[in-house]
């Protein structure tokens, strides 16, 4: 049959995680409390950086920035999520499932750059400690944190539009728990050869070119903190950016497991495992390290708790 004569697809049947069975309470119950931690954790670093002068420096703006990314990052996948577990799926029309597309990939594009700025601004504070504060002025700073988000939002139309305008005829079903790229290319019933190229092509840069600027600036940041020379000095300075390295490797080390690993004959079970890895478990991962590992978070937290 032409395309013409086939049924266009309007909506999508998301499986989920259709074969948890008699686990799905548990399970809806761990992720609930996940996904609860992760709206309070990351909303009660917002309001910190926002209400505290000692939380007033560009290191806790562009934190807010990335813990405001998360938090949309988890709405728009998790609350889904719960219809497929209890339900044993999840539909979304056609319109829904892309426009999850475009946010979902969008901000992983976003913090990708919101990373690379968060190094630029631990370079900036190590190896120009003296200048740091002329250069890192509010102008610099609010310029920063708004261009990831312009890349995210505006460039990923580039990535999702070829997608939503694929064919997709009689099959619907989409054996994951959110839209991403890859099910929906295999779905389609247009040639997806070119797109898949296409989508490559564009998305290896977007990640690539961040990482290795962040890359770069902790080979100076290191340089700099070998040339210290107390033992004291060089934890201390270490310290500052210690935090971000860890959020910097789980976020780089999920992508790059999730996308980068081929995935021929990986099992579906396997995908969403790594998938619940980078969309549910980072999301709460970063506000734990910040609050954990930083003395300034710790110091606000135990101030305001006194109150």
């Amino acid at each position: 049959l032409s395309t013409m004569n086939q049924t266009r697809v309007t909506d999508f049947v998301l499986l989920g995680f259709g074969n948890l069975y008699s686990f799905s309470i548990i399970f809806f119950i761990l992720l609930l409390i996940i996904f609860l931690l992760t709206i309070i954790g990351n909303l009660l670093i917002i309001v910190l950086v926002c209400t505290n002068a000692r939380l007033q420096s560009p290191m806790y703006f562009f934190l807010c920035h990335l813990s405001f990314s998360d938090l949309i990052l988890s709405t728009i996948i998790v609350p889904n999520m719960f219809d497929a577990i209890l339900l044993g799926l999840k539909i979304m029309t056609f319109t829904s499932c892309i426009t999850q597309l475009y946010f979902y990939s969008g901000l992983m594009i976003t913090e990708c750059y919101l990373l690379s700025v968060m190094s630029y601004d631990r370079y900036l504070a190590i190896c120009n400690p003296l200048r740091y504060s002329s250069i890192m002025d509010y102008k610099l700073r609010v310029g920063l944190s708004v261009w990831p988000w312009l890349v995210g939002l505006t460039v990923n139309l580039s990535g999702v539009m070829p997608v939503a305008n694929l064919n997709f005829c009689h099959d619907n079903i989409i054996d994951h728990f959110y839209c991403d790229f890859s099910p929906l290319q295999k779905l389609s019933c247009s040639d997806t050869s070119h797109i898949y190229i296409e989508i490559l092509l564009f998305s290896m840069p977007l990640f690539i070119f961040p990482c290795g600027f962040i890359i770069v600036t902790y080979v100076y940041i290191f340089l700099a903190i070998f040339k210290i020379p107390s033992t004291t000095g060089k934890q201390k300075t270490f310290s500052t950016c210690s935090s971000h390295l860890i959020v910097v490797g789980t976020y780089y080390g999920s992508i790059t497991i999730k996308y980068m690993i081929p995935s021929k004959g990986q099992s579906s079970l396997i995908d969403k495992i790594l998938s619940l890895l980078h969309t549910v478990f980072t999301p709460l991962f970063n506000p734990i390290i910040y609050s954990l590992r930083n003395k300034d978070i710790k110091m606000t937290l135990k101030k305001v708790s006194q109150k």
